[in-house]
């Protein structure tokens, strides 16, 4: 009860109260390339399901915003337990091995996913009808238009691309405002953060400055697409708590890479 004479408390549904208007995304439509490392945590291979579970979190927080959601996933945290068994082997052999540690990690994503309440689609590059869907453009766009989370597997399908250039492919096609690669680190630095305390972080570059300096943005095809196709990128850390979310939102969070 109010005190007397005190004015009546203001109520959330109260048509004469106002709440502030939410601050909308800057972006609509992102595709988020993620390493299999990534997933690997602190472990020395494999997938960390802590970490996975975190990560699902932060994705299932930024569609909750209204963002659509594009996701190419790497296999490195699978394949790096084989890599030793596949020094000289073939490499279009050793690559296709990869493509499909890819599948297993973006089955494992879409596991996590459902269980986060965050419904998906897994499209792969490499026809494996029992457990993906191929890869088909029109199918991935209405996928995206109907909010659900897409995640492509296998890479281009082709050996001798990587998923970061897959990444900027399926960027590029699935026409979205911005390529978010998340890694270990919050950025792009002048050197190694842990190497060198002096290293800073660039707020932004350009493509051709990342290429010509080797900044390991990307690797150099990649840079090259999202450089000739106009597509921005966003370097951040998925370690870091919200950066996502920051990152969506337009905010001082990671590297930006352009034009």
């Amino acid at each position: 009860m109010n005190p007397p004479n005190a004015a009546p408390l203001a109520v959330a549904n109260d048509p004469g109260v106002r709440a502030a208007p939410a601050r909308a995304p800057a972006y609509r439509r992102v595709l988020l390339k993620l390493s299999g490392e990534a997933l690997m945590g602190e472990d020395a291979y494999g997938i960390n399901r802590e970490v996975i579970d975190r990560m699902v979190r932060e994705i299932a927080e930024v569609h909750a915003l209204g963002v659509e959601i594009a996701i190419v996933i790497g296999g490195g945290n699978i394949f790096r337990g084989v890599a030793l068994g596949a020094a000289g082997m073939d490499r279009a052999t050793a690559d296709y091995m990869g493509m499909l540690a890819t599948l297993m990690n973006a089955l494992a994503l879409q596991d996590a996913l459902r269980a986060g309440g965050v419904v998906s689609r897994v499209q792969s590059a490499l026809r494996i009808d029992q457990v993906a869907e191929p890869y088909i453009r029109g199918k991935a766009l209405r996928y995206l238009e109907e909010r659900k989370v897409v995640i492509f597997a296998a890479g281009t399908g082709n050996p001798f691309f990587t998923t970061d250039t897959a990444a900027a492919l399926r960027g590029r096609e699935m026409g979205v405002d911005i390529v978010l690669k998340a890694t270990k680190v919050d950025g792009v630095y002048t050197a190694d953060p842990q190497r060198d305390p002096a290293a800073r972080r660039y707020a932004e570059l350009t493509f051709d400055e990342a290429i010509v300096r080797n900044l390991k943005v990307m690797d150099a095809t990649a840079l090259a697409l999202c450089r000739d196709q106009s597509m921005l990128l966003k370097v951040f850390s998925i370690f870091k708590p919200g950066a996502l979310k920051r990152v969506v939102m337009g905010e001082d969070e990671g590297t930006l890479v352009h034009c």
